[in-house]
């Protein structure tokens, strides 16, 4: 059973950078393809990044360009270094592979704010 747990999320200013870590443990990591998702206050969880064993990568168009994802598969963690952060960024981000999810973790709240 795959566990996951999200650290790295705060409170910044508008402008600022967070890099978002996700801990993984318990299957083959390095074989999936792992995503970044959101969810802000009244609305649905959204992908923000993914990247696949071979990193290639995807972006959400609003996050292209601040966002970069990246692994460690022989640490089984994946990161989300985020800069020129927005107050529309605010909500809990969260890591899961793609295709069948597991079990969610609790995710780490972004708050954007001046």
């Amino acid at each position: 059973q795959v566990q996951l747990v999200e650290s790295g999320g705060g409170l910044v200013q508008p402008g600022g950078s967070l890099r978002l870590s996700c801990a993984t443990s318990g299957s083959i990591f390095s074989i999936y393809v792992m995503g970044w998702y959101r969810q802000a206050p009244g609305k649905q969880r959204e992908l923000v990044a993914r990247i696949s064993s071979n990193d290639n990568t995807y972006y959400a168009d609003s996050v292209k360009g601040r966002f970069t994802i990246s692994r460690d598969n022989a640490k089984n963690m994946v990161y989300l270094q985020m800069n020129s952060l927005k107050p529309e960024d605010t909500a809990v981000y969260y890591c899961n592979k793609e295709g069948t999810k597991v079990p969610w973790g609790q995710g780490t709240q972004v708050t954007v704010s001046s």
